[in-house]
Order: C-alpha cells, then structure tokens, then sequence
C-alpha cells in the first residue's frame, strides 16, 4: 500500500530530525487517509507496521514519545472529521426534537383550526337562523305597526263622531234651555205691572233652567276632558 510506504518513510525522516522536526507531514498523511476513507484504526495498523519496520521499540523512550506524537497528528484531521460528526449527529438529534415538538405543536395547531372551522360554521348557520328569525319579526312588527295604525285611525274616527254628537247634543239642549229662558222673560215682562205673586214664580222657574243650563255644560265639558 502506497500510504504504508510514505508513512513509513515520513515518520523515518520525522524521528530522524529529532525533537524540533515539523509536523505538517504527518498532518498531510492524516488528511490523505481521510480522503482514501481510513479510520483511526487502519492508522494504528499502519503506525505499528512503520514502528517494527524501523525497530524502533530498541530504541531509547524519546523516539517513542516523538512517534506517538506524529501518530497523534496524522489521526488530527480523521478525529476533527469524526468530532464534526458527532457535532452534527447531535445537531441533528436536536433538530429531530424540534421537529418532533413542532409536528405536535403543528398537530395542536391543526385540531384547534378544525374546531375554528367547525365553530365558524355552527355560527354561520347560527347566522343565518337568526336572519331569518329577524326577517320574520321585522314583517310581524310591520303588521302589527299598520294594524296599529288601523286602530288609532277607528278609535279617532270614532271619537271624533262621539265629539259631534255630544255637540249636536249640547248645541241642542243649550239652544232648547235658551229658548225656554226667553220664554220665561217674555212672560215675566208682561206679567211685570200686574201679577206680583206670578212674577216670583216665573223667576224662580227661570232660576231653574238656568241651574239646570249650568249642569248640563258642566256634565258636556268633564266628557270631553
């Protein structure tokens, strides 16, 4: 395997230059391990493998340290791929939840929008009952108006009668009880040198049409109150 080989050569070269050398070839081969789709794991076979070629493990413990530490950052960029996953694995459960919590919320949403429509409904027939019910009281109203209107008219008609009959009534017994008065002077005129005893009579009779003129205006004018 190609990679085996260069990472061999690279981690060589890197315990060769001892403790200051660069790490950047090791970041270069993490990065071409991630794209030829290795994982940590197939990096620790290849780390071992370069390891025993070079026999390292004879060698004093700073060329161990300094191997684990290239091997840390060829698996950089491989961990940084992984810790981005989990990142986005936990992302996307987060999203999941919300979207979890949005579908009841949207189911929520959607029952209390059916009960709307349903209520909306009912009030519109609601509405429309209570039109109808206004169309036939307004036409009951207008009926009994005019009926009304019919009676207030026969009640004044009729009395408006009663006021000309109880005038006709009036005239007619003011004018009977006037002429009797003129009669009763006509007589008291002549009766006036002669008849003393018959003049008090007739002024007394004259007295009494009078009295009873008063009452009758009396009684005619408490019925037109």
């Amino acid at each position: 395997m190609r990679l085996s080989w260069g990472y061999a050569t690279a981690l060589h070269k890197h315990l060769k230059q001892g403790p200051r050398a660069s790490l950047q070839p090791a970041h270069d081969l993490g990065r071409q391990a991630l794209t030829i789709g290795l994982d940590t794991l197939d990096l620790a076979k290849i780390h071992d493998a370069a390891l025993a070629s070079l026999k390292v493990s004879s060698r004093r413990d700073g060329f161990i340290k300094r191997a684990e530490i290239f091997f840390a950052e060829v698996i950089t960029p491989i961990e940084k791929t992984h810790l981005a996953a989990l990142k986005a694995n936990s992302r996307l459960n987060q999203l999941n939840k919300a979207l979890g919590r949005r579908t009841v919320d949207l189911a929520a949403s959607s029952r209390f929008l059916k009960q709307g429509i349903t209520q909306r409904k009912a009030a519109e027939q609601a509405l429309k009952r209570s039109a109808g019910h206004y169309a036939r009281l307004v036409k009951e109203s207008r009926r009994f108006q005019k009926h009304l209107r019919h009676l207030t008219h026969q009640i004044l008609s009729a009395q408006e009668e009663e006021r000309k009959k109880i005038s006709r009534e009036l005239h007619d017994e003011v004018a009977q009880t006037l002429l009797g008065i003129n009669v009763r002077l006509l007589t008291l005129k002549k009766e006036a040198t002669t008849n003393t005893k018959g003049l008090k009579k007739e002024i007394a009779g004259t007295q009494r049409l009078v009295g009873k003129s008063v009452k009758t205006m009396s009684r005619f004018a408490r019925e037109f109150e």
